[in-house]
């Protein structure tokens, strides 16, 4: 079975993740935090920031993409609500997949706990977020 996806809501959901970051990660925000947990400085010049964001651009789309294949897939297993399937199926992948992987890769890291708690907050509003996207808008 191959699963149904709105790709229109993927690119939505991608788009999201864009905007989540830029707001979670900005100085007024989180930003100042993270730059200094994660011993970040900036270098003022913004061709820098082109790279991170065509790959974050990228990792968002993979993971808004999964996220709809396994959303309906767990739907069609489930037989619930699209939506409260998608926003299951989001929690349980963040907590398996992201959550889990940050927490291990941060301690052999040697990364500050709070740098770890933000980062999985992030992911964790993040696929929530791309949740609630592609849960309203289902595939036809």
């Amino acid at each position: 079975m191959l699963p149904e996806i709105n790709y229109w809501a993927v690119l939505l959901a991608t788009a999201s993740s864009m905007v989540v970051g830029s707001i979670w990660y900005t100085p007024r925000v989180f930003g100042n935090y993270w730059m200094k947990a994660a011993n970040v400085t900036p270098s003022g010049n913004s061709s820098d920031a082109v790279r991170p964001i065509v790959i974050t651009l990228f990792v968002s789309f993979v993971t808004a993409w999964v996220l709809a294949g396994a959303a309906f897939i767990a739907d069609d297993f489930y037989g619930g609500a699209f939506l409260a399937d998608t926003l299951v199926t989001a929690i349980v992948l963040w907590a398996g997949f992201t959550a889990a992987r940050f927490a291990t890769h941060d301690a052999f890291d040697g990364r500050p706990a709070g740098l770890t708690v933000l980062n999985i907050a992030h992911e964790f509003v993040t696929i929530v977020i791309m949740a609630l996207i592609i849960g309203v808008w289902p595939p036809s």
